[in-house]
């Protein structure tokens, strides 16, 4: 099943890729109505799902069917939100504009996905967009969210790499942020990850925990991020493997986090000073005394501040990052 899902992943990614070679596009302005829509052919399998269990207990119990039902359950997709009439929509339809709509609906049912799904399909042409849709419609419909993870991980990556530099702040390999998930043993607590990028550090942590048989909700995640649409990329990742992303914000000043935390903190990811500001910052940015700044050339790291709160642990990845990797 693992290889299926493999070669699933790949021929998405040619066919989307194929699209914006197409396109005027960068792969910059192409890649989250791309994640999006991705995510939104899950929440749509996951509705069909939900609603295929809600039918079965309502005819046992024989009682009317809610939308708090289906929000209960994680979801709820309004008509106008669905991938089959998107993809069935005539021939001269705006289809930029409905799929905008499909989003906002999803957000206004949705209260936690709120200003979190990206409503910039106008951007795309007609035909880029029917063919986007066919091209995620291949998603097997029984499809469940850990296998819409690994499709949104390897684009993720992809992306990444076609962006080079600036792909970095938004990914870490899946292989770098396993090995310090494995060293920190995240079983159970507070997580911060001061730079979460897209949160593959929390995805990576709560697949930790179901491995040794534990309830993912024992973890309570905390992240932040410098751009808002950074922070939107994490919360639709999140989502897709059913992880609370209430406590990500858009914040520009690493403390800014304290007040978010104000109990026991176990764990602190991190990359590079930095990474943590999505590229080099300047120093004016950073509170002083509080933050590590960026490195000039040649110059000796200080010792870690008083920014981590006394965690019990803390994993980094180096200030100089790592070159983007990623499977074909």
């Amino acid at each position: 099943m693992a290889g299926n899902h493999s070669d699933l992943e790949k021929r998405l990614w040619d066919a989307a890729d194929e699209l914006r070679a197409n396109s005027k596009l960068k792969s910059s302005e192409y890649s989250v109505p791309v994640l999006g829509l991705i995510f939104l052919r899950f929440a749509d399998n996951k509705f069909a799902g939900v609603e295929k269990e809600l039918a079965a207990q309502s005819g046992e119990r024989r009682r009317t069917i809610s939308k708090t039902d289906y929000l209960a359950r994680g979801v709820y997709l309004p008509e106008s939100a669905r991938f089959k009439r998107l993809l069935e929509l005539p021939e001269g339809a705006n289809i930029g504009k409905e799929i905008n709509d499909a989003m906002k609906a999803i957000e206004d049912d949705n209260p936690d996905l709120k200003g979190v799904l990206p409503r910039t399909y106008n951007r795309l042409e007609n035909s880029t967009l029917v063919e986007l849709l066919k091209t995620m419609n291949r998603i097997p419909a029984d499809m469940e969210g850990d296998a819409f993870g690994k499709i949104y991980e390897y684009f993720l990556g992809k992306f990444s790499m076609s962006e080079g530099q600036k792909g970095g702040e938004f990914f870490t390999p899946t292989s770098v942020v396993k090995l310090i998930v494995a060293i920190l043993e995240p079983f159970h607590g507070k997580i911060l990850d001061q730079a979460c990028g897209s949160g593959g550090m929390f995805v990576q942590s709560a697949e930790f925990v179901k491995e040794h048989q534990r309830q993912t909700t024992e973890l309570s995640i905390y992240g932040q991020e410098k751009t808002a649409e950074t922070v939107r990329l994490c919360k639709m990742n999140l989502a897709v493997y059913g992880l609370d992303g209430d406590n990500v914000l858009c914040r520009s000043v690493p403390s800014e986090m304290r007040s978010c935390v104000s109990a026991h903190l176990r764990f602190v990811l991190r990359r590079g000073a930095e990474c943590l500001f999505g590229g080099l910052a300047s120093e004016a940015e950073i509170e002083p005394k509080r933050v590590i700044r960026p490195l000039r050339e040649n110059e000796k790291a200080p010792e870690f501040p008083g920014l981590f709160f006394g965690a019990e642990r803390l994993g980094a990845v180096p200030p100089r990052g790592f070159e983007p990797l990623y499977r074909d």
